[in-house]
């Protein structure tokens, strides 16, 4: 099974159980996912399956976009609402001026310190780990970059948010940092992930629709259409004797994307076979092989 599905996260589970329980529901052992949320957050969450775990690597720097609300009169430990606050809770009355003023001050290019309980490394162990053991964790700033944030409304301690974030970009640190600008403490209290690149929550499933979906045959409509993945990137639908030397990782003339650097290579409407690269002119060669010898190569290589 080669396939590209979006779950709807349930609040309280990791990326990692929603991997799992997919596992167990498509009987795949080959899954992954693009991008983590935390236990607390919901919504979007790409998962690639089979051969299509290798797209991973055109993900690493997808744009996320949230709706939460950040709860102020006290910091936590984790810098959102599963952690122990770190101060006695302050009696707090928002203004929206004054937070949306507040908030202009994170948009753009910024420099943002992770939470300690992230899954950056400390000397080769995830800081989370570091933290649970009560172990001072201290994590250099890194540059993020928050396109847009935009405060809706706030009612009494509370302000509720909409923000589309570069990768790497941590909600609960701007909460965090917004409470200490504020002098009285702040955490993220919810968040839901409404995007991740192309991926919307139009396209999600929860794990019960998928488990009843799958159990009656419905499967067609539970992935994305290949043709909707990486639509930067033009789709060429290849003859026979073009699939057969894309399948087997030659070399092939792709003379209708000559400008493009690269392309997805189709057999039919939804067999997604490659991702190639231009060398020069109309030549094209396959950077990714994902159906055919070289794709089952690389994949049982990769089970030794």
């Amino acid at each position: 099974m080669n396939a590209v599905l979006i779950i709807d996260k349930p609040p309280g589970l990791t990326s990692h159980d929603v991997v799992n329980r997919v596992r167990r529901i498509l009987q795949e052992k080959s899954v992954g996912h693009l991008g983590t949320l935390d236990p607390l957050a919901t919504g979007v969450l790409p998962l690639v399956i089979g051969n299509l775990t290798r797209l991973a690597q055109f993900y690493t720097s997808s744009e996320k976009t949230y709706e939460g609300a950040i709860r102020f009169g006290f910091a936590t430990d984790t810098y959102d609402s599963d952690g122990e606050p770190t101060s006695p809770a302050h009696p707090v009355t928002l203004f929206l001026d004054q937070i949306r003023e507040l908030a202009g001050g994170f948009r753009g290019v910024i420099e943002q310190t992770p939470p300690p309980f992230s899954a950056k490394k400390v000397q080769g162990v995830p800081a989370y780990k570091l933290a649970r053991k009560h172990v001072e964790v201290a994590l250099k700033p890194v540059q993020v970059e928050i396109k847009e944030f935009e405060i809706s409304q706030v009612a009494n301690d509370r302000a509720t948010f909409r923000a589309r974030v570069a990768s790497g970009t941590y909600m609960r640190s701007v909460a965090h940092d917004m409470g200490k600008l504020m002098g009285c403490g702040a955490h993220l209290e919810s968040l839901r992930r409404t995007a991740v690149g192309e991926f919307t929550l139009a396209d999600a499933h929860t794990l019960e629709s998928l488990d009843a979906d799958f159990k009656g045959g419905r499967t067609q409509e539970l992935f994305i259409h290949p043709r909707k993945i990486l639509p930067q990137f033009p789709c060429v639908t290849a003859n026979e004797e073009t699939a057969a030397l894309i399948r087997t990782g030659r070399p092939v003339n792709l003379p209708e994307l000559s400008q493009a650097r690269l392309v997805k290579v189709f057999a039919g409407q939804r067999e997604l076979i490659a991702i190639a690269t231009r060398v020069a002119g109309t030549l094209f060669h396959a950077k990714l092989v994902l159906a055919g010898e070289v794709a089952t190569q690389m994949a049982s290589g990769s089970r030794k």
